[in-house]
């Protein structure tokens, strides 16, 4: 998942997820799913949807309620009104990360295979921030406004001091490498989240695919190594439920964060369809999960509300926007964006 953010320095990113390379565009795929976080095993997928499509497959409950972890106002329905599909930018090798900059009215967003991270000055001025990236995946932004990458290439996660230099955030769990991390989401009180699968191709020394915190002191704790592909990441608006995507058992996950950023109480919120990966919340609690459907959408109590059907399969996407109600998604080799009626998380 991604927060929209005030970054100091002039970089500022907010979270993402994110996944391997693989994996094709356009239409309905059989067989095994691929592409953002699939399987390890089975053909390429495509998504379906056209493109420029409004909220499409299982329609939008209209019911109201409570907003859940979002808080006491009135729930509204986030696909109410919701625009159409727009493509902003194509011919990328494999789109990631994508994150809204509040500072500079900016998105930043990954190409993994080309090491770069790409800026958009909307509407559509795209031009190359960092090169190399170390093969940057997900983005986030820690509790003092720095740029928190998850590094494919470095197998790490690390952060870009206010100076400019990169130091490693998190490299080694009890002496061995990390596999390859892969999205990451920051607490308030400077609790980093991360998921780190094996898509980026490393061997596996950890023998397991972690979900990490790593708390305010820069100790690095493991949460979970029972997950097959974790991969997206998300906190809810109040920061007491951190949500994890498996792609390749195809569900997601929460757990109850403590006080003291722990988090406890694992269990399966919802079964998603194949290949889920980041995630985006809005101000209510409401989940939007990038699958191989197209952008899932889901009540802070697990009701599915909808699916946004993208051109290309999602692999994250990202609130933005001056008044933060445009979800830019990146799917394969692709940029897009579509207007909705709720805000997401400032």
């Amino acid at each position: 998942m991604k927060r929209v953010a005030t970054i100091v320095l002039g970089l500022g990113l907010a979270s993402c997820s994110g996944d391997d390379s693989g994996g094709g565009s356009g239409g309905a795929a059989s067989g095994g799913s691929a592409g953002s976080g699939g399987s390890a095993s089975g053909g390429g997928a495509g998504n379906g949807g056209a493109n420029g499509g409004s909220a499409g497959a299982a329609g939008s409950s209209g019911a109201s309620g409570a907003a859940g972890s979002g808080g006491s106002e009135p729930w509204v329905d986030p696909l109410a009104g919701i625009g159409a599909v727009e493509k902003v930018a194509g011919g990328f090798s494999f789109t990631e990360g994508p994150v809204w900059f509040a500072a500079t009215g900016k998105l930043y967003f990954t190409d993994i295979p080309a090491s770069r991270i790409h800026e958009l000055t909307p509407p559509s001025s795209v031009s190359i921030f960092r090169e190399p990236s170390g093969q940057a995946n997900g983005l986030g932004v820690d509790a003092a406004g720095l740029l928190v990458t998850c590094e494919h290439q470095g197998r790490r996660v690390s952060r870009t001091e206010s100076g400019g230099s990169v130091t490693a955030v998190a490299a080694t769990y009890q002496g061995k490498a990390l596999n390859s991390p892969n999205d990451v989401i920051a607490k308030k009180d400077g609790t980093l989240y991360f998921t780190d699968p094996p898509y980026g191709g490393n061997p596996n020394e950890l023998g397991f695919q972690g979900v990490f915190r790593v708390d305010p002191s820069g100790t690095l704790h493991l949460v979970s190594d029972d997950m097959f592909r974790p991969n997206g990441i998300a906190l809810s608006p109040d920061e007491k439920i951190l949500y994890v995507t498996d792609s390749e058992q195809s569900f997601l996950r929460r757990y109850d964060v403590g006080s003291d950023g722990v988090p406890s109480g694992a269990k399966k919120f919802v079964d998603t369809s194949p290949t889920p990966d980041g995630m985006a919340v809005n101000q209510q609690g409401d989940l939007f999960v990038s699958t191989q459907a197209g952008v899932e959408v889901y009540k802070a109590d697990g009701t599915k509300l909808g699916v946004i059907p993208v051109a290309e399969q999602p692999s994250n996407c990202t609130f933005g926007g001056a008044d933060g109600k445009t979800l830019y998604v990146t799917a394969r080799k692709s940029l897009y964006r579509v207007a909705l009626g709720v805000p997401g998380l400032p």
